[in-house]
């Protein structure tokens, strides 16, 4: 797609071809664009995250490249926490495997909208539609078990590009959109949570210069909703009510906010408001708890959680310390098992666990508000970031 969409640099397609070579492909493998360790080129599979940008005229893309191995689940947790789509590929010659059902387990679980499954080398199974029609069935039947709103078929060879960027002669019987053309025209704006203003305050601005010696904005990303200047808003966790007096982005002011803009909003009356506080409307307020249930991605490859560990965890803009109360299964991404006699949870495992917080957090469920459901929990000793979780409900 990035060599046909013109977005590779010749120094960029002469290193390929060189590495190509040396390597005794008798093509140009361009899956070493994605593969930037020397031990993803070495063992031919994806280990790390790695971005790439393009554009076509008629919208910008970042690609990331996410491992399938089982022993890299972090890493696909933490691509498709992002993601708007998920592009599952799938070997024709295979069929659907245990790393396929895993991908759209997670991606289901990240509440990534839009999946496209991609039926890969089809030029290796003589682009039979059986073969293809008989995978479309076999996930289609394994995708009605998740939370999947959006579920597209492609049958692609990106060695040989067909369907890619433009329709296959090889494939007349397929009358769908090429895979470029779906990702141009697929609408996501109704993805972003618009119902439920959320302002987390990053940064209180305050010149104290001549020219702006009043002047008083909290910086921050919205989070959800959209925010507008007239508009009563409640500062948690003081419960203090306001009304936002201006809106000022980069280029000045603003008539309105909405997720995911940065911004900085200013507000009628001076109030006491710091980083990791929140603005929100006053009937419509996230949970604010001490208590949180969550699932989580386990990222320690040391030290395993269980029960009674504590930790620091940072939740928007926000941070405190935490106790895991209790592990409540261990989930089997492949099979959607729970293991509820579990104890612990080792490097890559998911699980639904309880937590308590020294201070409350100002939480939505993860399935209505990515930014205000999610968060990470810290090991205080080292500074790692040891989990990545999603809220489920908060008490």
């Amino acid at each position: 797609m990035l060599l046909e969409s013109k977005q590779i640099f010749e120094d960029q397609m002469e290193a390929v071809e060189r590495t190509s070579r040396e390597k005794g492909f008798d093509y140009t493998n361009l899956a070493l664009l994605t593969d930037g360790l020397r031990a993803e080129r070495e063992q031919g599979i994806t280990i790390d995250v790695a971005y790439r940008y393009f554009a076509t005229p008629k919208r910008k893309f970042i690609i990331a490249d996410t491992p399938g191995h089982i022993q890299y689940t972090r890493n696909m947790v933490t691509g498709a926490s992002t993601a708007d789509l998920a592009l599952v590929l799938v070997d024709a010659r295979n069929g659907i495997v245990e790393q396929s059902r895993r991908h759209a387990v997670i991606a289901s679980m990240l509440r990534v909208h839009h999946i496209v499954l991609c039926v890969n080398k089809m030029d290796l199974v003589d682009y039979d539609e059986s073969v293809y029609e008989s995978i479309c069935s076999e996930f289609t039947e394994w995708a009605a078990k998740l939370d999947i709103t959006d579920l597209t078929f492609v049958p692609v060879s990106a060695l040989l590009g067909d369907n890619v960027t433009a329709h296959s002669e090889n494939m007349p019987w397929y009358e769908g959109p090429t895979l470029l053309h779906h990702l141009e025209h697929l609408y996501i704006g109704s993805d972003r949570n618009l119902i439920d203003p959320r302002f987390p305050v990053q940064l209180v601005i305050r010149p104290m210069s001549n020219e702006h010696h009043d002047y008083r904005g909290y910086a921050g990303q919205v989070a959800g909703g959209i925010f507008r200047p007239g508009d009563e808003v409640v500062v948690l966790p003081s419960g203090f009510a306001t009304t936002i007096a201006g809106i000022d982005a980069y280029g000045g002011p603003i008539d309105e906010a909405f997720a995911p803009m940065s911004v900085t909003i200013r507000l009628a009356d001076d109030l006491d408001v710091s980083r990791g506080d929140m603005l929100c409307r006053p009937h419509n307020q996230p949970t604010v708890s001490q208590d949180v249930e969550a699932m989580i991605c386990w990222f320690s490859p040391d030290r395993p959680l269980s029960a009674g560990s504590q930790y620091a965890i940072k939740h928007t803009t926000r941070s405190a310390r935490c106790r895991v109360q209790d592990l409540h299964y261990r989930l089997d991404v492949n099979t959607l098992h729970r293991d509820e006699g579990a104890s612990t949870l080792t490097l890559n495992e998911m699980g639904r666990v309880a937590l308590r917080t020294t201070a409350p957090l100002f939480v939505d469920e993860y399935r209505r508000n990515r930014m205000t459901g999610s968060f990470i929990l810290i090991e205080e000793a080292t500074n790692e970031t040891v989990a990545a979780g999603m809220v489920i409900g908060a008490a």
